[in-house]
């Protein structure tokens, strides 16, 4: 394939999962009573980006958001945007999800042959619950001045929701592999 055309197509994938991610943000957020952080849709585009476009083309997606976000758009839930977000004690959560987006990718393009729905859910659960988690939660308890332990058990109640996200992206991601079986590149 022509390299130009090639490239023209990566730009214009990775800006649609950006825009995917940016539309999750509108999704109403469900409000928690006993934590301050609503529930969003927004890491199912994390998940879908590295699960449909692989590890580079994921994170790139995600990152491309970041930095909309940064530069001011009002793309978080509840019209939230600026650097500041980046910041605050959930920041974590948000600079974790170009890494969750790349480890799904990178686990999807490395075994690309032996996926099936169960090692999608899997990998869409190591990269956007672990990798995410991990860092979210490590970033709220320096942050926040949180105990690790704390930070953990008031982030558990938002696991059942990305357990849910999880299957429908690797639902979703294999559906879009079957019919469009060269979108992800085998990683070397």
């Amino acid at each position: 394939m022509n390299p130009a055309i090639s490239q023209t197509r990566d730009l214009a994938h990775i800006a649609l999962f950006a825009a995917i991610i940016a539309a999750l943000g509108l999704v109403p957020a469900i409000p928690l009573p006993f934590l301050p952080v609503p529930i969003t849709a927004q890491t199912l585009g994390v998940m879908l980006a590295g699960a449909i476009l692989g590890s580079r083309k994921g994170a790139a997606a995600v990152l491309v958001f970041l930095l909309l976000v940064a530069i001011g758009l009002p793309l978080l839930p509840g019209g939230r945007g600026g650097f500041g977000v980046f910041f605050g004690p959930t920041a974590g959560f948000l600079l974790s999800w170009p890494i969750g987006a790349f480890v799904i990718g990178l686990l999807m393009e490395r075994l690309r042959e032996r996926v099936n729905l169960f090692t999608a859910i899997l990998f869409n659960l190591a990269g956007g619950v672990v990798v995410i988690y991990a860092g979210g939660i490590a970033w709220l308890s320096l942050v926040a001045g949180v105990p690790l332990w704390g930070a953990l058990t008031g982030s558990a109640a938002f696991i059942p929701g990305d357990i849910v996200k999880a299957v429908v992206a690797a639902s979703v991601a294999l559906t879009v592999h079957r019919a469009y079986p060269s979108l992800v590149r085998r990683a070397g």
